[in-house]
């Protein structure tokens, strides 16, 4: 029976640790930085082979991985226990926070597909329908990231006086809308276009742009805007 080489029993230069800290993160293998992330494999696998398997499982693709609940890990990874599959889970919504936070200036949108980066990080990934606002500045910078109200799998229920009230208080000079569907199908509902319509006619009344109205999808997007339906 073939035994595995223990992570130590490598070559110095081939460890992740080591290898991190003399050529950085960016020169290691996804599996070798969740290797790390791990410290240990089992009986039969190395830290970096366990992290390989689970890598396969979910075809190589982080977003995937990032939808693993600690449950799932725990039950179908040997080697995996409920620190382990913490400390993955820890690290992705790391992850996701760094791309949400905002940096130190405002972010000034100039098309579509800025609001799309900024809404695919908080709601693609999401089971249920949320629909978030964004309020803007007359530079068209991003002022304030609200999310007005979350619905089920099916649609949520948008209130258009709360919109306006609330970018009234904060003296927005426009605003852009976005929620996701939880399906990934971009296209627009009867009800999305009527929402829409509807809170284009109230802002005019209140002097507020509506900019853009975005559907959000797995990977990609539908902008109102984009397609001239405002």
């Amino acid at each position: 029976m073939n035994k595995h080489l223990n992570i130590k029993e490598w070559n110095i230069e081939d460890r992740p640790r080591e290898k991190f800290l003399t050529k950085g993160g960016q020169n290691l293998s996804d599996a070798e930085l969740l290797g790390i992330l791990l410290g240990s494999g089992n009986a039969h696998e190395s830290a970096v082979g366990l992290a390989q398997r689970i890598l396969h499982a979910v075809g190589n693709n982080l977003d995937e991985l990032g939808k693993l609940d600690i449950q799932h890990l725990i039950k179908n990874f040997n080697g995996i226990g409920a620190a382990k599959a913490i400390t993955i889970a820890a690290a992705l919504e790391l992850g996701r926070r760094r791309k949400l936070a905002s940096p130190a200036d405002r972010k000034q949108i100039l098309q579509s597909k800025d609001v799309f980066e900024i809404l695919h990080a908080k709601i693609a990934d999401l089971p249920h329908e949320e629909f978030w606002m964004l309020l803007l500045n007359r530079a068209n910078k991003i002022t304030h990231e609200i999310k007005v109200t979350q619905g089920g799998t099916g649609q949520t229920v948008v209130e258009i006086p709360l919109i306006l009230k609330t970018a009234i208080d904060k003296l927005a000079a426009g605003i852009i809308v976005g929620h996701n569907h939880p399906s990934g199908n971009t296209e627009p509902s009867q009800q999305d276009i009527k929402i829409t319509k509807q809170l284009a006619a109230a802002c005019k009344i209140v002097d507020i742009k509506l900019l853009d109205h975005l559907i959000v999808g797995h990977k990609n997007y539908y902008s109102f805007a984009d397609n001239e339906q405002l």
